[in-house]
């Protein structure tokens, strides 16, 4: 039998209830809800680090923190890992190739692909000239150099007036064909134009939205700019303050107006549902090609999106760490059930273990991850919980959840939370009847900290107040 072709698509920041088939009240997703129909969507997938680099570092190598040393958000450390998913397909005979948002460093790296066409949004690193690399920005930015020769001037991403982290939103500036989600697929495209079709082909399509700037086609802001729009979660234990910090264009917490968050959200939706129609765009151009095809969709993390007055991401909650995650057969490649949800706790460090197994490659050493086939096959058990965490100032927070709850760290203040809901709206951690299960969770925590090197734990006790560091030696 010939080996399948693998198509890897991910976005940035998008959340894992934005997807119809999930159950979104507004969101329109058609391209995802045929996948999921056409193969699984899982609902309980995490990102144990919900920042960029770090999500990155899991879905590329297998690996839980704790080995790709990533535990926070920090730009110029350079990428040399001995196994990467790429790495390992090119080894065995796949033609691969990654479009669009990779985030590693130096930005030129391939990381084991044949090769890269990149875009990864405002990168503020590569801003300013790096002599050790070249770096400037017009060299490693792929799309804003194509986007310089098709406008005929020096278009910017800065040209719209929004920042790369921004609640701020308004439509794209330009015509929707120039827009970088487009510009994904097309170069996307392009590739199979280009590609060995003697060997089987790994197509990494990376977008870098729904990701600040806010700032979907005109199209897609109004399909839900005119509409009454969901409002944040919001938490009995959230204070009522902050509103000045939600004034920074920036924010990471605070409040804004409700109209700038019906904006914020119309654009964020909006980003979805683009992205959705070019996904859509993408299929049946491999279609065309006669290719048949495994697909895996997922995001590198999420965004709060004004949950409990928080914007971004790094944090613990399910607005920053829940994902989507489908993997779509429509031509039943790999022999899995269709139109299902699958509620088992998975992580992005499962992608690796999971396409390597769909291609019939035995997973090198270094893969912490597990392949989510042999869940569907075979019902087999991967986990009964995650750890996360991320270093974010006073935030700098640990977790570990599971199917039902999740229990939270704040390493600075060693402040606690627990949760038995998923919108999270009542903090349970004084609650009598919980104790016994929150010391539980407790001590897998300070199981997974020890001999960590911040010294967040001797076994018994945690520890707050510790110097945390973002990358691990």
């Amino acid at each position: 039998m010939d080996k399948i072709n693998i198509v890897l698509i991910t976005t940035d920041q998008m959340r894992r209830d934005c997807v119809g088939a999930y159950g979104h009240e507004f969101v329109e997703t058609p391209t995802l809800d045929m996948m999921k129909k056409n193969g699984v969507m899982f609902t309980r997938a995490v990102s144990a680090v919900p920042t960029c680099i770090a999500s990155r570092a899991a879905i590329l190598t297998g690996m839980s923190q704790k080995s790709h040393k990533r535990v926070g958000y920090e730009d110029g450390v350079v990428w040399n890992y001995e196994n990467t998913l790429p790495s390992v397909l090119s080894e065995a005979g796949y033609h691969t190739q990654c479009v669009g948002k990779m985030h590693v460093y130096p930005p030129r790296n391939l990381c084991g692909f044949h090769n890269v066409v990149l875009h990864d949004g405002y990168l503020h690193k590569n801003r300013n000239f790096d002599s050790k690399y070249g770096e400037s920005f017009d060299r490693v930015d792929d799309y804003l150099y194509w986007l310089h020769r098709e406008l005929g001037f020096d278009a910017d991403l800065i040209d719209s007036g929004l920042e790369c982290n921004s609640w701020v939103a308004r439509p794209f500036p330009y015509e929707e064909k120039y827009h970088p989600t487009n510009w994904c697929v097309s170069e996307s495209l392009d590739f199979l134009r280009r590609r060995d079709t003697t060997k089987p082909f790994f197509l990494h399509t990376s977008f870098v939205r729904p990701h600040s700037p806010l700032d979907p086609p005109k199209y897609y802001f109004d399909m839900y700019y005119e509409q009454e729009l969901n409002e944040p979660l919001m938490g009995e234990w959230v204070k009522e303050d902050g509103e000045q910090n939600g004034l920074n264009i920036d924010a990471k917490w605070g409040k804004i107006s409700k109209k700038a968050m019906h904006r914020a959200r119309a654009a964020y939706y909006g980003h979805i549902s683009h992205i959705d129609n070019q996904i859509g765009r993408l299929i049946q151009g491999i279609n065309e090609h006669n290719a048949k095809t495994v697909y895996l969709f997922t995001s590198d993390h999420g965004d709060m999106l004004g949950d409990h007055n928080f914007f971004r991401k790094a944090l613990p909650y399910e607005g920053s760490i829940g994902v989507p995650l489908i993997i779509y057969d429509p031509n039943n490649l790999i022999n899995i059930p269709h139109n299902i949800c699958c509620d088992e706790l998975v992580e992005l460090r499962d992608i690796m273990p999971t396409l390597l197994d769909a291609a019939k490659i035995t997973p090198p050493f270094s893969v912490e991850g597990k392949s989510l086939l042999k869940v569907l096959k075979n019902g087999q058990y991967i986990r009964d919980y995650i750890h996360g965490e991320h270093v974010l100032d006073e935030y700098s927070n640990h977790f570990i959840v599971t199917k039902t709850d999740k229990y939270i760290w704040f390493s600075q203040s060693g402040r606690k939370q627990y949760f038995t809901d998923q919108e999270e709206k009542e903090n349970r951690i004084l609650d009598h009847d919980c104790q016994d299960r929150i010391s539980f969770l407790k001590s897998l925590l300070i199981e997974e900290l020890l001999g960590r090197e911040e010294g967040f734990t001797d076994g018994k006790t945690l520890f707050a107040g510790c110097k945390t560091t973002n990358t691990l030696k």
